[in-house]
């Protein structure tokens, strides 16, 4: 059994020197990497630092309780290079590839879900960045103007331009914070919502922007402490959620189609479509029903655009009164069979909210036969209501006091092995392993790092103990993880996703600046290939991106002998609490290289 070191023990004093150089080592080389990029200052200090403390040597670990793992030395003679992509798969998205998309029936917008590439057509390479890449602004900065570079793409700019989307100007683009339904700014829009519904008091927190266009929406909520997670698909509109996460806002690919969204049920405070032309009355109300499902009890669902206040715009939208009266009565019919319950009708705003206890609902519905409303991954959507989660709705608390409070599906027992006990040690727990990582890292907090993935997330305790309006965290919750705690996640306050890591996630190649992988590797041993989850992190990590991995010290050498192939840099330390425990932390910065450049980058 490994046991906890003290600051007596000679080997806990010599890990505790190590855990204090590499942190300042790698203090200085992000430090050196943000002046590059144009973000921050002190590179000359940076390269004088990692002179004198001798940098490029990594110190040796204790592993006295790992079998032979010995040291995490890699010999180059063991090193796989792999190449690069060909520069047209710069902006390559692997599950929503534009061809592959165009093979499958457009039924149902099918062909815009997540279609991925058999084993055979997988890429082994590393995508490259395009030529004259730079690091996002820092936020809020962000919010409003990006580097042509990162995203040249000016379709929008001219498609969307009475709707004040996005502006072309000279090396970047500028989002005045317009929208299809709001071209006078998100702002006037939002305080129109907040007057209806309970934005500024911390009871809406978590909110699903569907059919998000650039994210204005969800970049503005911000200002309200507001978490919006907002999805689009690949399409026409070309790079809309690209634009969305490189402003520094949560955004997937996706789309309503055929199959469930990946959230769990009673996730959302909110959902909101703006003009977003999903049929909300097609296919018996499926989509309505969909919606119904991940709201929380007492949450509100927006709908802004055709066919509200149709007898105003029926003739700018160019549409009969008839066709437009018959899909308002189809909509207000359906929410009527879901017990939603219509709040207000503010100019172009309709606003409905969910009952806090549906089981009340006296409407003759069609539930679904399904026992587990969480079992979403490619499962087929049907036109159909979804029971009610083990959520008590009345009980629900304002934010920020619920990222604190123990969530109901612990205290309920709706998760087995989880009890209220066991749900506080672990937020005690990641409050000790980040305020680690920050002796590590020291900017951790600074703003360099925005957009933030967890890629098994467990009950989010890692994003708990970041939280802070610097910085936002994807949540990710893997469909093969022994216990489905996405729902805990939702109901601290925070956003996150189901995923597969076998598969590519719904994302443009760049978009997240800080990835943390915690036993994520010893999760998928056996399930699929260790490079190819280490490739679709670099594609989806930014040039001088950081990673940090914490598992089994065997595993963590493993995944340090092919990044070593990546054009990663990587320093391995002990675990916070002495050498002698097995689970060690590893800290990998990528190195910045784009298009063209075919040989490594040295960088110390």
């Amino acid at each position: 059994m490994a046991t906890k070191g003290n600051t007596g023990d000679p080997r806990t004093r010599s890990s505790i020197s190590i855990f204090i150089v590499v942190g300042l080592c790698f203090f200085f080389y992000i430090l050196g990497a943000w002046q590059r990029s144009g973000f921050g200052k002190g590179d000359t200090i940076a390269q004088v630092v990692t002179k004198q403390m001798d940098c490029s040597i990594l110190p040796d670990l204790n592993y006295e309780t790992s079998g032979d793992a010995g040291t995490n030395d890699v010999s180059p003679l063991d090193v796989k290079e792999i190449p690069s992509c060909d520069d047209a798969y710069i902006d390559y998205t692997p599950c929503q590839d534009q061809m592959r998309a165009m093979t499958f029936p457009r039924e149902n917008m099918n062909y815009r879900e997540r279609h991925c590439p058999p084993e055979s057509e997988k890429l082994h390479c590393l995508i490259p960045a395009p030529k004259g890449y730079a690091t996002p602004f820092p936020w809020p900065k962000s919010r409003d103007y990006v580097p042509y570079a990162n995203a040249p793409y000016k379709s929008l700019t001219v498609e969307k331009a009475v709707q004040n989307w996005i502006i072309y100007e000279g090396n970047v683009f500028r989002f005045p914070g317009g929208g299809t339904q709001f071209p006078h700014g998100a702002d006037t829009y939002i305080d129109q919502l907040a007057a209806a519904i309970p934005i500024d008091n911390g009871m809406v927190r978590t909110a699903l922007d569907t059919g998000c266009g650039v994210a204005s929406l969800g970049a503005y909520l911000f200002k309200k402490n507001v978490l919006t997670m907002s999805f689009a698909p690949r399409d026409s509109h070309e790079a809309q959620v690209q634009f969305a996460l490189e402003r520094g806002v949560p955004a997937v690919i996706g789309v309503l189609g055929t199959i469930k969204l990946p959230y769990p049920s009673g996730a959302f405070d909110m959902a909101h479509c703006s003009r977003c032309l999903i049929p909300w009355g097609a296919n018996d109300g499926m989509y309505m029903m969909e919606v119904d499902r991940v709201l929380r009890p007492g949450g509100y669902w927006l709908l802004s655009g055709p066919p509200i206040n149709w007898r105003t715009h029926y003739q700018a939208w160019n549409r009969t009164k008839e066709d437009l009266e018959a899909e308002q009565n189809k909509i207000e019919e359906i929410a009527r069979l879901l017990c939603w319950e219509k709040k207000d009708e503010l100019g172009d705003i309709g606003i409905w909210q969910k009952r806090l206890d549906p089981s009340s609902c006296t409407e003759q519905r069609t539930m679904c036969e399904s026992s587990d409303p969480d079992d979403v991954w490619y499962q087929k959507m049907e036109p159909c209501v979804t029971g009610s989660p083990k959520i008590d709705g009345s009980e629900w608390k304002p934010f920020p006091e619920r990222l604190k409070a123990v969530p109901f599906r612990v205290s309920s027992g709706a998760i087995p092995g989880v009890s209220p006990k066991e749900y506080l040690e672990d937020s005690r727990t990641w409050k000790k392993h980040v305020n680690a990582y920050r002796r590590i890292n020291k900017i951790l907090d600074s703003g360099r790092y925005r957009n933030i993935m967890d890629m098994n997330a467990g009950m989010g305790g890692f994003a708990a103990a970041l939280e802070s309006s610097k910085l936002w965290v994807m949540n990710v919750v893997p469909t093969i993880a022994e216990k489905n705690t996405l729902g805990v996640v939702f109901e601290r306050g925070l956003i996150g996703i189901y995923h597969d890591w076998c598969e590519a996630f719904s994302t443009y190649p760049r978009t997240y600046d800080l990835i943390h992988a915690n036993g994520l590797f010893s999760l998928y041993k056996d399930k699929c290939s260790m490079e190819d989850i280490l490739l679709e992190m670099d594609r989806i990590l930014r040039p001088e991106g950081t990673v940090i991995f914490r598992d089994h010290v065997d595993v963590l050498v493993k995944v340090k002998k092919t990044v070593s192939g990546m054009r990663w840099n990587t320093k391995m330390v002990d675990h916070e609490d002495g050498p002698l425990v097995p689970e060690k932390v590893m800290f990998a910065v990528k190195q910045y290289w784009v298009a063209g450049q075919q040989n490594v980058t040295k960088t110390n």
